[in-house]
């Protein structure tokens, strides 16, 4: 019995392990795969973000002017769709005073929007142009030198605030 279990460890003794070779290369294979797993994951994450922005309003420029009658009474306010779906204007604000103040316009009456729809495709504009009036809600014309803030709502709920000052 002695014999066997010597005869056991000394075979045991002599036997080794992988090589360093073998080892690097199992450790390349492994680190190889989780990162190929992790980019599988990342791809998948992102894609389905992106999908999910939807209509993405950007400010792509405020003009205020006077009409031939020499009236103050103009603004346009071009926004850009930056994201992957269409989206359609529903709802204008603005004021003179703060964000926490905000009136909302009336289409027709108070604006306008070309397209007359409000759909703004993926990767184009609208051009929303408010018309100041004593009748409507912005009550007359827009005063040099005052901010104004806005507010533009989509129909998916995204909106965008953004400020302008009158020259």
């Amino acid at each position: 019995m002695q014999e066997v279990q010597l005869s056991l460890l000394k075979v045991l003794r002599e036997r080794k392990g992988i090589s360093p070779i073998l080892a690097t290369l199992l450790l390349i294979v492994i680190a190889v795969g989780a990162i190929m797993i992790t980019y599988a994951w990342v791809i998948t994450f992102t894609t389905t973000q992106t999908q999910q922005a939807g209509a993405v309003l950007v400010l792509e420029n405020v003009r205020f002017y006077e009409t031939a009658s020499g009236a103050k009474n103009r603004t346009d306010i071009i926004i850009r769709n930056t994201g992957t779906a269409d989206g359609k204007i529903v709802a204008v604000y603005w004021s003179s005073s703060s964000f926490s103040d905000l009136n909302k316009l009336v289409a027709t009456t108070d604006y306008t929007m070309d397209p007359t729809t409000g759909v703004v495709g993926s990767l184009s504009s609208v051009k929303i142009t408010i018309i100041w009036s004593a009748g409507g809600t912005t009550g007359g014309t827009w005063a040099s030198g005052t901010t104004y803030y806005f507010k533009v709502v989509s129909e998916a709920g995204p909106y965008l605030e953004f400020t302008s000052k009158a020259p």
